[in-house]
Parts: structure tokens; C-alpha cells; sequence
């Protein structure tokens, strides 16, 4: 579990799944930079059961705050190299949009995996439009690598992405000057 100032960042509960399911499959919720495309609840049950929503290749958390409820969703997976992990998030309700719920579960996952694992890059990727989500980058210290032309189809259309990139050294410099400061 990893716990900041306003949210906690854990896994998935037996106890959670009805929320969830309920929740990562509101389409409404889902907005422009999301795909329409969803699970049926017996097959993310069968997974959850299966191994938790955490293998090799893939790692999902739930975002609490501090009362406990599931504000969003935040998970690494394999990327295109072997020394790089991708970090997908999303908050569920829109009212809680620039609170710094996904900011903080970012960073924390970010610190996580490069305390615990031996990645070199970790990687956002982000429509161009979603201002929130480049905003996430930015305060997080990613830098913007480039943009993959019409990389994700999304509600019936090809988009852009951006794609954001940290690598462990500027991850470390950063690390040293937070600490310096506290």
C-alpha cells in the first residue's frame, strides 16, 4: 500500500470488486480520452480471481482517498522495451478533476517502481487535448518525447498520443533535491 497526503494507492480487494466493476465500467465517466470499449462483470470477476488484476506483464491499483472511497484506477504494464513500464491512470468522477488525486498516485507509483524494480524509463502516454493528463506529466517531471500520429482509436475516431517519458536518472536528481527541501 502506498499511502500519500491525499490518497492511498493498493490493490484491488475482494471486498472492492462490485465498486469497481461498477465504476471502471461507467461509460459516461469515461470522457473523450477514453475508449468506449469495456468488460463484462463475470469476465473481471473470473480475472480478479484468476490473479488479482496483477501479473508479469500488468499491475492495477486502486486510488482511495482519504475516507476510503475508490476515486480512480492507476496500473504499470509492459511497454515496448524490456527496460520500460507504461503507467496508465484515470479518475472516475470528473468533479474531483485537479484536486491532485492522480498527481499524487502518479508520483507515488513512480517511486514505487523505481525503488523496487530495476526499470530505466517509465512512460505516459496521453491524447494531446487532455489537458489534465499532460498537466500530470509535467508536475511529475516527465518530459514529452514526441507524438504517435493516430495511435489510438477512440469513440469511433483515430487520435494522437503524446508520449511522456522519465528515465530513472532525472527520477534520482529529483529525488535528492524533494529530500533536500523537506
Amino acid at each position: 500500500m502506498l499511502k500519500g497526503q491525499l490518497c492511498t494507492v493498493r490493490h484491488l480487494l475482494t471486498a472492492d470488486l462490485n465498486t469497481f466493476i461498477a465504476l471502471a465500467n461507467d461509460l459516461p465517466s469515461r470522457g473523450d480520452h477514453f475508449s468506449a470499449h469495456f468488460k463484462s462483470p463475470e469476465t473481471m470477476r473470473k480475472e480478479f480471481m484468476q490473479n488479482g488484476f496483477v501479473t508479469e506483464d500488468s499491475e492495477l491499483f486502486v486510488v482511495e482517498d482519504r475516507a476510503h472511497h475508490i476515486v480512480g484506477v492507476i496500473t504499470h504494464f509492459k511497454s515496448r522495451t524490456p527496460t520500460s513500464r507504461e503507467i496508465g491512470y484515470r479518475l472516475f468522477d470528473t468533479a474531483l478533476a485537479g484536486q491532485g488525486y492522480m498527481t499524487e498516485a502518479t508520483r507515488l507509483l513512480v517511486d514505487y517502481l523505481f525503488n523496487v524494480h530495476v526499470w530505466h524509463r517509465l512512460e505516459l502516454l496521453t491524447a494531446p487535448a487532455n489537458r489534465g493528463s499532460v498537466r500530470i506529466a509535467q508536475k511529475c517531471g516527465f518530459t514529452e518525447d514526441g507524438t504517435l500520429r493516430q495511435a489510438f482509436f477512440i469513440n469511433g475516431r483515430y487520435q494522437d498520443v503524446r508520449i511522456y517519458s522519465l528515465l530513472r536518472p532525472e527520477w534520482e536528481r529529483a529525488s535528492v533535491t524533494r529530500h533536500a527541501a523537506l
